[in-house]
């Protein structure tokens, strides 16, 4: 006999389901009527198109070794070689997906379109002029004049990384892809690094596996935002680490530091700081961090300011870009509930139920009183800082299409909430199988 509480998980699973099927009809329905959504398949930046390629086979081993072997490593491997293992799968399964459409499409060519960082490397041949102009080339003012959509939509820094990889002898569409996959894997060490010092070990050994085959991978590799993912990630984990630990200075410090470069990676990113808040309301060393924290932030605004770009004038300038493009066309009140139908096929359908029993162990905490004296209900404070920067971004209407890969560095941390699911197992294979599913029926791209 099914139990009430395995029911409630498949309720959830089958109303995420059903967002998104809705999605789809009424974008298709928009898309064919007036044209405004400006996508080939609703509400993903996709293209139908079933395929298979040479990462087909090396996506089902590794979705079958998890799943298979997934839970009793995360159990039993000590702590240091769980991180090294969980990495290396999720580097594999990362590499897998992205390999499903190819060595060319799938890698080497991602970050070379026409809307892309790469575009622009020899335009960056004098940095500091580079950056003192970067503003005047944000508006669309003329077929050679504006930056692409990619780099003109955020800040110098992210298409700094490519130009200085290029520099380095690492130029090029492959070396980008790898880059964005290798960094980006390391996110999910991030995450469980920061559940074991904030909730408890236990909880982050059981969301292993959950993290390892996110169906976001398929948008992690290769875009960009993989690695901003990551540099993301880390920020939270340090600063975890700093209102926990024994040395919190220097753990604030770097959590700054990497948090300010999250900004200048991304316009969008800085609602990090609603999940740094909840970290802050889960710590001890509030007083000891806040200093030292400050510190590092103000470090590469700084560096970016004394170079001459002002990011505030780009930013205001960024909205008026969007604006002048689908953005200021596309139908808000479809994207502000599609938005979310989309974060599903990136979370998976274990996070939809696992986040369900994280607001009954949310409750019945409250009830008992204490409500972050024990572990679980302080990983769900965790998930709900990132589904509250979830929100705002949405609300904020300048997230209209592409959330399966602009939300990647908020929805990473929702995964996690695998850690409440008993018999782990099957929900681990949804995951895996949702994330088979998109990459071999859709072409995805940004």
């Amino acid at each position: 006999m099914i139990r009430s509480s395995h029911l409630r998980d498949l309720a959830a699973a089958l109303a995420a389901v059903l967002l998104f099927v809705a999605a789809v009809l009424v974008g298709r329905h928009i898309q064919n009527t007036d044209g405004t959504l400006f996508l080939n398949w609703p509400p993903l930046f996709a293209s139908w198109g079933p395929h298979v390629g040479p990462g087909t086979p090396a996506a089902v081993v590794v979705a079958v070794a998890v799943v298979v072997y997934g839970p009793g490593l995360a159990a039993r491997l000590p702590w240091r070689a769980l991180l090294a293992v969980s990495c290396g799968a999720a580097m594999a399964w990362t590499w897998s997906l992205a390999l499903i459409d190819g060595w060319h499409r799938g890698i080497a060519a991602r970050l070379t379109t026409r809307y892309e960082y790469l575009q622009v490397i020899d335009r960056f041949h004098d940095i500091p002029t580079a950056l003192r102009d970067f503003t005047e080339h944000i508006l669309i003012q003329g077929p050679e004049y504006h930056w692409p959509a990619h780099v003109a939509g955020h800040p110098p820094g992210a298409t700094l990384t490519f130009v200085l990889l290029d520099r380095i002898g690492l130029g090029g569409g492959a070396w980008a892809g790898v880059w964005c996959i290798t960094v980006g894997a390391t996110a999910v060490v991030a995450v469980l690094v920061t559940v074991r010092a904030l909730a408890a070990e236990g909880l982050a050994r059981r969301a292993a596996p959950f993290l390892v085959l996110v169906p976001g991978a398929v948008w992690m590799g290769t875009s960009a935002d993989g690695y901003f993912t990551a540099v993301a990630a880390w920020a939270v984990a340090l600063f975890a680490l700093a209102v926990t630990g024994r040395r919190p200075r220097a753990a604030a410090f770097g959590a700054g530091l990497l948090y300010g470069l999250t900004c200048y990676l991304s316009y969008g990113l800085t609602l990090i700081g609603i999940i740094g808040l909840g970290v802050l309301v889960l710590g001890r060393n509030r007083r000891a961090v806040l200093l030292p924290l400050v510190a590092g932030v103000i470090v590469v605004p700084l560096a970016f300011t004394l170079a001459g770009f002002n990011y505030w004038e780009a930013y205001h300038l960024l909205v008026e870009r969007y604006n002048q493009g689908a953005g200021g066309v596309r139908p808000y009140w479809y994207w502000v509930w599609a938005n979310p139908a989309c974060t599903v096929l990136v979370v998976g359908l274990a996070t939809v139920a696992g986040l369900v029993r994280g607001g009954g162990v949310l409750r019945r905490q409250r009830k008992q009183g204490g409500v972050l004296s024990t572990p679980e209900p302080r990983l769900v404070v965790l998930l709900l800082a990132a589904l509250l920067a979830i929100l705002v971004a949405d609300l904020s209407g300048m997230s209209k299409a592409e959330t399966e890969r602009i939300w990647l560095p908020f929805a990473i941390w929702l995964p996690a909430a695998g850690a409440f699911l008993p018999r782990p197992r099957g929900w681990i294979a949804a995951q895996a199988v949702v994330a088979l599913l998109v990459n071999h029926l859709l072409w995805t791209g940004w």
